[in-house]
């Protein structure tokens, strides 16, 4: 079985929300934070994580193996290559691929979950 989620956020959203560090311990993890920080774009790349993370959150509550999830559950972090993966710190076995996108003032979020 396949489970599919998506999202989208305006960049400027998340610049606003970026600078309260409460916000931003709360929704994502120190890893998260610190890949962000290497680049002079660091709203850009926490918008993609979030939208990842909310993407990836939307495939999982419509799968029905977990009734709530915190973000913070959920890790996007990247290979070598830059390319995206997700850790999700839950009980279950789940496996999970995810695409990032950031275009026109937006990023851009579509996961996949198989069971």
């Amino acid at each position: 079985l396949f489970y599919i989620g998506t999202d989208i956020i305006k960049i400027d959203r998340l610049a606003k929300l970026s600078k309260d560090k409460t916000f931003l311990n709360k929704i994502f993890t120190q890893k998260e934070i610190d890949y962000c920080n290497k680049y002079q774009d660091i709203v850009t790349h926490l918008s993609g994580k979030y939208a990842g993370k909310e993407s990836v959150k939307k495939a999982l509550l419509s799968s029905g193996i977990v009734r709530r999830v915190s973000l913070k559950d959920i890790e996007i972090l990247n290979k070598s290559d830059k390319c995206p993966y997700v850790v999700l710190n839950l009980p279950n076995d789940i496996n999970c691929k995810i695409s990032i996108s950031h275009d026109g003032g937006y990023s851009l979020a579509f996961s996949l979950i198989e069971l």
